[in-house]
């Protein structure tokens, strides 16, 4: 099963990802996951970005995606390529020749899930802050996502309390391991 947290910058995305996958673990599942590869791309990233920044990161998220394709039962990816779409696209405008390939590509994930704003985002030494930033990108993602209508997760606002137990029940999962305490 492959799975994609999707959203804008600053959501908790990444958080969620350990998490899930801390989860899976528990369930007895063999899982990694594709970590967000705008933070070692080589060149500029957030409102600087360019063409060439935004094609190297969504060409890297698919390598990594197929890297890990065979080897767990669970991959958790933090983004999915419709995300780094929306920030090419906010740079660079559409790239009608990539959109068939994204639509195709989007297929590959089990269960996309869509992290809500819930705060503005905080500097962490890569993520942009500007809160204009931030709701532009999510506005992006969600035209892309009704565009080439896919289906997803739409976790609540407000608080993360219970999202675990969305996602869990969205992949038809346990909430609790299958084997017994032993203490």
């Amino acid at each position: 099963m492959k799975l994609a947290f999707i959203g804008t910058h600053g959501v908790g995305k990444t958080t969620l990802c350990f998490e899930l996958a801390a989860t899976l673990k528990r369930l007895d599942l063999s899982v990694d996951l594709v970590k967000e590869v705008a933070r070692s791309c080589p060149l500029p990233i957030n409102r600087d970005t360019t063409d060439a920044a935004q094609n190297w990161i969504l060409h890297t998220q698919v390598a990594r995606e197929i890297e890990l394709s065979d080897g767990y039962d669970a991959i958790v990816c933090d983004r999915a390529v419709v995300d780094n779409y929306a920030y090419m696209v906010h740079a660079a405008g559409r790239r009608p020749e990539l959109e068939p390939f994204i639509r195709h590509w989007m297929s590959s994930y089990d269960l996309l899930v869509k992290v809500p704003v819930i705060a503005p985002p905080s500097f962490d030494g890569t993520r942009d802050t500007s809160v204009d930033f931030q709701s532009d990108i999510d506005k992006l993602i969600d035209k892309l996502l009704a565009e080439f209508e896919l289906d997803y997760l739409e976790l609540p606002g407000g608080t993360r309390t219970g999202w675990m137990e969305l996602i869990l029940r969205a992949l038809q999962l346990p909430d609790e391991p299958p084997q017994l305490d032993l203490f």
